[in-house]
């Protein structure tokens, strides 16, 4: 059954990671709100881009595994659908639209998304951005591209979303600190003894999100929560010794922001992330609800702990990578990249994740004054190695 327009905006859209849940929920908000879908891009799923791309009668599609770029090329011969091959020409794509300037939304996984979103900032397209290796990879080269392309970084994650709101209560130079909310994933409360045992089945048991493999074991040692305050660092321009977390297994509210009068103003909805993608393509103007209304009594209790940095130390590791700068951040994702790639392979345990990633960045922590998107990729590259050959060592 087709979704009923609550409300239609015409809004010119590229989806890239059509074919992930970012991509699929914000396909149907584009049904909800009557955006015109212009161009899809996904990695290797070309049956379900071809679906995608008939449907929505886009312009053109892009897969960057060249293979299935091939597949989908002979399967919409019949379509003046025009179909990109690889990252370079996924780039192309989007500078195609140079003209129109549609809003790219980014839910590229990894990452493979950097250079995507540079391409769309270049050419002076806003980015909803949900890929958030964008920032944590490269977060300066990203702002001052948008800073000098005259282009709005968008963002989709709900806690950058939550906090983007939030400061619209005050001025910035009245915030004290910006309050992350964490879930705390399915291991909250653990020991560190009790992490050696966990087995990939229970670390991909969210309590409260459905997510891909990578971004819900990332939630689960608490880095997916580390790159945000990486993220909100290079977004909101503040340092991250003002940015605090919070663990709130609830889900309820999505962060807030204390001002300098100790007053704390939180976003709140149930989860659900249509709402963040509607909110980040539609800016300034509020549409109607694609999410259920929120019933606190139905909630009935909100609860807050600190997170245990001494069991989740990849927490602090972050916050490590954001002061050493440079290519530290490349390091830190491409190692945990690698690192959770092998416990889902089972070829390693849950806490060796870490142990790993620390291993690594120290060993490349030369990084630090690396500050171009060629000199990042390569450390990136070079992180991706050294995390392989320690695990072969192991």
């Amino acid at each position: 059954m087709a979704h009923i327009r609550t409300g239609s905006v015409n809004i010119p859209v590229q989806i890239l990671g059509s074919t992930g849940s970012i991509g699929r929920q914000a396909l149907d908000v584009a049904d909800r709100h009557g955006y015109r879908v212009l161009s899809l891009s996904a990695c290797s799923n070309a049956a379900e881009v071809e679906k995608q791309a008939r449907r929505y009668q886009v312009t053109s599609c892009a897969m960057t595994d060249v293979k299935a770029a091939q597949l989908l090329k002979t399967a919409l011969a019949d379509t003046d659908i025009r179909v990109y091959a690889g990252a370079e020409g996924l780039c192309e794509m989007i500078r195609s639209f140079h003209n129109e300037k549609p809003v790219v939304l980014n839910a590229i996984a990894g990452e493979a998304g950097l250079l995507p979103s540079l391409a769309a900032l270049e050419s002076g397209i806003d980015l909803a951005l949900a890929n958030k290796e964008t920032l944590v990879v490269a977060g300066p080269i990203v702002m001052e591209k948008a800073k000098k392309h005259q282009a709005r970084v968008l963002p989709v994650d709900s806690e950058h979303c939550a906090i983007w709101q939030c400061l619209n209560a005050g001025k910035k130079r009245e915030v004290n600190k910006l309050i992350l909310t964490a879930s705390g994933g399915p291991f909250f409360g653990k020991s560190a003894e009790e992490l050696k045992t966990v087995t990939v089945r229970d670390a991909l048991a969210h309590p409260t999100w459905h997510m891909g493999a990578q971004i819900t074991v990332d939630s689960a040692t608490l880095m997916n929560k580390g790159f945000e305050i990486m993220e909100a660092a290079y977004l909101f321009s503040v340092d991250e010794s003002q940015i605090d977390v919070l663990v709130h297994k609830e889900s309820i509210v999505h962060s807030m922001v204390e001002f300098r009068d100790h007053s704390v103003i939180a976003q709140m909805s149930v989860p659900d992330m249509r709402f963040c993608i509607a909110h980040a393509i539609e800016y300034p103007r509020r549409n109607q609800a694609v999410i259920p209304p929120l019933s606190l009594s139905d909630v009935g209790a909100l609860h807050f702990a600190k997170p245990d940095t001494e069991t989740f130390p990849l927490l602090d590791q972050a916050r490590k990578a954001y002061r050493t700068g440079g290519a530290s951040g490349a390091v830190l994702n491409a190692s945990n990249e690698v690192a959770v790639d092998a416990f889902l392979k089972e070829k390693i345990r849950f806490p060796e994740i870490s142990d790993l990633i620390a291993a690594v960045c120290d060993k490349l922590s030369g990084g630090r004054d690396v500050h171009t998107v060629e000199g990042i990729l390569e450390y990136d590259a070079l992180a991706r190695s050294e995390t392989k050959n320690m695990i072969r060592r192991r």
